[in-house]
């Protein structure tokens, strides 16, 4: 990972001293609390901000708890940071983690309270993957364990997309943040994590089939002040965990005030999970530049690592006498 942290720690605890998001009856914008563009769109452009410790999935042992009190909040937030905490890790037997210095997830659950950033199905869980998802993610795993090529190698490993910049995006361990663009014919979504961009086209009706990209196609419209982001025919799986290359992703972008910019977004995928699912979350503006991600790029060690992993099936072979 690159260094964004180490001047966006130090610039936090001047400029962003508590990042509260607010609560979810607020995520309606008020159309005269809006910046906007000379056209009359709403202006979403800038850096945005979606680190948050509120999980993805509601924990099973909340059950159909959706929302916890404000006592109950307090003790999540403090055990969280405990839990997550790498400076208090003692396993000794990997080769290591980073320190927790160079996270950067937040403190904080959604002002809102929520146990989930899931918010459909109403149980604040991701649905089940069908038995065909299922053999393909174990034949995956099998096929990035045995090492048979760099093509089976994880795409964030590969650093051709990762982590929470999916599509879609998700708050994850550092560099949540995502910088948006409006021109007058497309919108860039440029995301810090592996510094990916995808390109909505603002003046299409269809989508382009071919070439198929790693982040699929995105055209998009306005639906009043909602910028709606449809997205398909992907390449192939994505970094977001399980998608596959015939997913649909629904994204809705607006402006709930000036310094905050509500997201949702809607998976549909049949041949993955047993039906669709929405995570919805708020984004706040931050005063900061985006920074270059370098993410060892090539990694380099993927030569070492794969010929090691041949040297031990020499030496298998050579034991085995074939």
């Amino acid at each position: 990972m690159m260094n964004r942290n180490i001047l966006r720690k130090a610039a936090l605890a001047i400029i962003l001293p508590s990042l509260t998001f607010i609560s979810l009856e607020l995520y309606a914008q008020s159309n005269s609390d809006i910046p906007r563009l000379a056209n009359g769109q709403p202006d979403l452009q800038g850096v945005w901000d979606f680190r948050t410790i509120t999980p993805f999935q509601r924990p099973v042992s909340l059950g159909d708890k959706a929302v916890l009190t404000a006592e109950e909040a307090i003790v999540f937030e403090e055990e969280e940071r405990v839990r997550r905490d790498r400076d208090n890790f003692t396993d000794t037997s990997t080769t290591g983690d980073y320190n927790e210095f160079w996270y950067d997830r937040g403190q904080e659950i959604l002002g809102d309270r929520r146990t989930s950033l899931v918010v459909s199905p109403s149980n604040g869980r991701i649905p089940e993957l069908t038995p065909a998802a299922t053999s393909k993610r174990q034949a995956r795993r099998e096929a990035a364990a045995l090492a048979y090529g760099i093509e089976t190698r994880p795409l964030a490993e590969r650093c051709i997309m990762g982590f929470n910049s999916g599509p879609p995006m998700i708050p994850s361990a550092y560099n949540n943040n995502v910088q948006l663009v409006q021109t007058e014919n497309s919108v860039v979504i440029h995301n810090e994590m592996v510094h990916n961009v995808r390109v909505v086209r603002m003046n299409a009706a269809e989508h382009r089939e071919t070439p198929r990209k790693w982040e699929g196609d995105s055209i998009g419209h306005w639906d009043g002040d909602t910028l709606i982001v449809e997205t398909k025919y992907f390449l192939r799986d994505t970094a977001f965990g399980n998608s596959s290359e015939n997913m649909q992703l629904l994204e809705k972008f607006w402006m709930i005030n000036t310094n905050t910019l509500g997201y949702e977004f809607t998976i549909e995928d049949d041949t993955t999970w047993t039906e669709p699912w929405t995570v919805m979350f708020p984004m706040v503006r931050n005063s900061e530049p985006m920074y270059e991600y370098a993410c060892h790029e090539g990694n380099y060690a993927m030569a070492g690592i794969l010929g090691g992993w041949r040297r031990l099936e020499q030496i298998a072979e050579q034991e085995s006498g074939n």
